[in-house]
């Protein structure tokens, strides 16, 4: 069985809250930009994991938030991991520090520009059209991705 994640983004005058890994040695995510999240803990809920990671990285306390979405990743080189995607709207506190990396918001035009994964573009176009709750999978190689499938559809790649 694969790692259960969450992973959200934040919205505000339409940008996101990102996150740029360059803290964490040994990261998978190292140097890339993605959004806020993390693994869950035993007996946890998605949107416990959510909130609680969220917290953790952000310092923010989510109080509108939406799920959008499972993403299925397969790798040759990691064990397979299925996220939960949400996007928030509504938050209160104030942004702390982050010891993975750097918070930063970004316009959601620019993001596509900035070092990130080539799947996650696909979810990003997905979030912005407001498509409704989708399932897409993923498959790397290496960090080359070699398919895509969007609710059973095979996706150009």
């Amino acid at each position: 069985m694969g790692s259960l994640t969450t992973l959200c983004y934040i919205e505000q005058d339409d940008k996101y809250l990102m996150l740029h890994r360059i803290k964490k040695e040994n990261d998978i995510n190292k140097d890339k930009w993605i959004g806020v999240g993390g693994h869950f803990y035993e007996d946890e809920t998605p949107e416990e994991c959510l909130l609680r990671e969220v917290k953790e990285e952000t310092g923010l306390t989510l109080t509108k938030w939406r799920f959008r979405g499972i993403v299925t990743f397969i790798s040759d080189i990691w064990k397979t991991e299925y996220m939960f995607l949400y996007t928030a709207t509504g938050y209160e506190g104030e942004i702390t520090e982050c010891n993975e990396g750097v918070l930063e918001w970004v316009d959601k035009g620019m993001i596509e520009s900035l070092p990130i994964w080539e799947g996650d573009k696909i979810f990003l176009r997905l979030l912005d059209s407001d498509e409704g709750t989708f399932s897409l999978k993923l498959r790397y190689v290496g960090d080359k991705l070699v398919e895509a499938v969007l609710d059973g559809k095979i996706l150009p790649v």
